[in-house]
């Protein structure tokens, strides 16, 4: 009998009875369901294990009860991923939910759709996967239920809880969920320490697992096996950040981010909680292309989405960083009627979508960064005119990007949003950018908890409300909403280039963005802000600099994906400067990304091709080692001829002693080109392809490597 169609229940050896199922049966090797039973009753059995294929069979899941406990294991291409792992909760006030099962009931069921992102690193997206559901009663008089939910997808598995409407279980105070992840090995990992003062905001360790201790997720490994996986959540909504904890024996355990009462989540019945995610791959560059996380959130609930608009914008921002202006009044204050003109001007000159302002509205003179209720997010400096800046920038066709920095005073700015979106959709403000400097959220809690995650779904919905797009800083990590609300544009959540204008430890070292799309980057888009120009600023910060070529800050472009992407430096710094034409001419949306490189922590390409267009835009970026790799333009359309316009490392460049070298130059490309990507220290390339016309075709020389 094949997979496909195989589904028994087995007591002793004898066939007892046959599994309901659910759903379209269309895919072969959909379900392998074998119940191993020890007793006469289904119902109060305490031995099983349910099994399920993803479409291409290449993966397998197992659910168990084990003595009544409820266990799975995970194995991809035949070898073993995920050794059998606990799961369930411990409750206060109310007993443990992780034992004493029977299986009640199980149902399979197979999906298969392609949806449309109305933004995205690419247009389309495949969600298909094989799902089971199986669900738990306990045998004890409680009598209590929940369901065990698993999707397998070709790259990975999602599974979360469902704990239903039930007497017996109403209100729950979750003080541990018991979700494990027992590894196979002591793999190599790429990680950033959890419960930390500075938030996601580290440079990654590389080490074994055995060297761990709490950490995020994404968290990236590489096994002995040759896979790659990561460990995320999917569809984090109102329960509490997972983090997860290093038990010894490769045992990775669930800990979630905890009330500041020790509480870890506070619900009532019924609940779901967010999807645990294992994305599995052969290479890295799979992981990049997974799009697994956005599978698992709830389709966009927004009936127009034609105002939210990617693109690049300009801003004030790195000019405070290196010390020129100020986010407080005085003699430097950045956030003035002539300066923010002038970044208008230069916004529209190139086509940019709007200007950032940072420090316009009363509260930055105190010890914000301190805490407490120092915003006003309605009242603008003396010195800002916000009438008649949001009639230059209509009047230029540019958008004034908001800031709201609350100080992570949380109830401060929930008592001011409506007041402050108004005044947003007044002056024609469509973009905000938000930000939670502190420690702790409210004074006391955590920015990972429960009660942030609350408030970031809050403000996600006040701001679609009001047709408003959000760039999060010092956010709750991204799980994905942004498939559902697709207004929530953009976010931070790791050292992003600021660290390079001021950090004391010299800024991030050439290696951190060769970590960041295998980490950081599998959880969605990232606010890097990238196109520094000017990579030294001694006389205004002379311990700092910024440690790449300048080729590697075109190349961000490509491979640190935003649909808002900064154009950060100082409009200055890029006058007579003939690579800024690459930055002018990317674009901020995508129809296709592909991976064309990876090996974490050393080098990265990435192709893109522009939404709906027929322009590819190649970035490839290097560590501090020099490399010499390439790139097979065979996504090309065969047949034909494009202009590839090459801005390339010079042969002497190297980011501490030469950073600006760089070789620009043009040529005919077709699909059986193959570029050399010689890649200086710390180094990169960018590349944009577009087709050539009948007289480029004769005139630009083809392609010598």
């Amino acid at each position: 009998m094949s997979r496909g169609l195989a589904s028994k229940l087995m007591v002793s050896g004898t066939r007892h009875r046959v599994a309901a199922f659910t759903g379209l049966f269309t895919f072969s090797s959909l379900l392998l369901l074998s119940v191993l039973l020890a007793g006469q009753a289904v119902a109060a059995e305490s031995e099983a294990r349910l099994e399920i294929f993803s479409p291409d069979e290449s993966i397998v899941v197992a659910f168990m009860l084990k003595q009544g406990a409820p266990f799975y294991e995970i194995k991809r291409s035949g070898v073993e991923i995920i050794r059998p792992s606990r799961m369930g909760f411990q409750f206060k006030n109310a007993a443990p939910l992780d034992g004493d099962f029977a299986v009640a009931d199980s149902r399979a069921s197979s999906f298969d759709e392609t949806w449309v992102q109305p933004w995205g690193e690419v247009k389309e997206i495949r969600n298909r996967y094989n799902e089971l559901r199986v669900e738990l009663e306990e045998t004890s008089a409680a009598r209590r239920r929940m369901t065990v939910v698993f999707r397998v997808y070709d790259c990975g598995v999602g599974f979360r809880y469902e704990l239903p409407r039930q007497e017996n279980l109403k209100d729950v105070e979750i003080m541990d969920e018991k979700t494990e992840f027992a590894l196979t090995g002591p793999h190599d990992a790429w990680w950033i320490p959890a419960y930390r003062d500075n938030r996601y905001e580290y440079l990654y360790t590389k080490s074994s697992l055995a060297e761990m201790d709490t950490v995020h997720t994404p968290l990236t490994m590489q096994t002995a096996d040759g896979f790659f996986l990561s460990i995320h959540e999917a569809a984090l909504t109102d329960y509490a950040s997972m983090t997860v904890a290093s038990k010894g024996d490769n045992v990775l355990k669930c800990d979630l981010v905890p009330w500041s009462d020790g509480v870890r989540v506070k619900a009532s019945t019924p609940f779901v909680t967010p999807w645990r995610t294992l994305q599995i791959a052969e290479n890295p560059g799979e992981l990049i292309t997974c799009y697994l996380i956005l599978n698992l959130n709830e389709p966009c609930v927004l009936e127009d989405v034609s105002w939210l608009r990617p693109g690049k914008y300009a801003g004030i921002w790195w000019g405070m960083h290196i010390g020129k202006y100020t986010w407080g009044s005085g003699d430097r204050h950045g956030a003035t009627t002539a300066n923010v003109k002038k970044y208008i001007d230069f916004a529209a000159e190139n086509g940019f979508l709007g200007v950032l302002v940072e420090g316009w509205n009363l509260g930055w003179d105190s010890e914000w960064w301190l805490g407490g209720s120092v915003f006003d997010f309605t009242t603008p400096y003396d010195d800002f005119g916000i009438e008649e800046l949001s009639r230059y920038a209509a009047a230029k066709g540019v958008k004034i990007i908001g800031h709201h920095e609350t100080s992570a005073a949380i109830e401060n700015y929930e008592s001011q949003v409506d007041a402050a979106f108004s005044f947003c959709r007044r002056y024609g403000i469509d973009v905000v950018k938000t930000g939670y400097v502190g420690t702790r959220v409210s004074e006391t809690e955590w920015h990972h908890g429960q009660y942030m995650v609350r408030h970031c779904r809050k403000i996600v919905e006040k701001a679609a409300k009001n047709r408003i797009m959000l760039d999060v800083h010092e956010p709750v990590k991204d799980t994905g909403i942004r498939r559902t609300y697709p207004n929530m544009m953009t976010r931070e959540g790791a050292r992003g280039m600021e660290y390079d204008a001021w950090s004391v430890d010299g800024g991030n070292p050439p290696d951190h963005s060769t970590i960041l799309p295998f980490t950081r980057m599998l959880s969605g888009p990232f606010d890097f802000t990238p196109g520094i120009f000017d990579l030294h600023f001694e006389e205004l910060r002379p311990d700092n600099r910024v440690n790449t070529t300048l080729a590697k800050q075109l190349a961000y472009y490509l491979v640190i994906y935003s649909p808002l992407q900064m154009v950060a430096d100082l409009p200055e710094n890029y006058e007579n400067q003939p690579a800024f034409k690459f930055i002018v001419d990317v674009p901020a949306d995508w129809s296709e990304t592909r991976v064309l490189n990876a090996q974490i922590g050393d080098y990265v390409t990435i192709a893109r091709r522009e939404r709906d267009g027929q322009d590819w835009y190649v970035g490839s970026i290097t560590d501090e080692q020099p490399r010499q790799l390439e790139a097979h333009l065979d996504f090309l359309q065969a047949g034909k001829k494009y202009v590839a316009e090459i801005y390339a490392d010079a042969t002497d460049a190297d980011w501490n002693s030469n950073p600006y070298a760089m070789n620009i130059h043009s040529a005919l490309v077709d699909s059986d080109t193959v570029i050399r990507l010689a890649l200086a220290p710390g180094g990169g390339q960018a590349v944009r392809i577009r087709p050539a016309s009948e007289a480029e075709a004769g005139d630009v020389a083809p392609y010598s490597p």
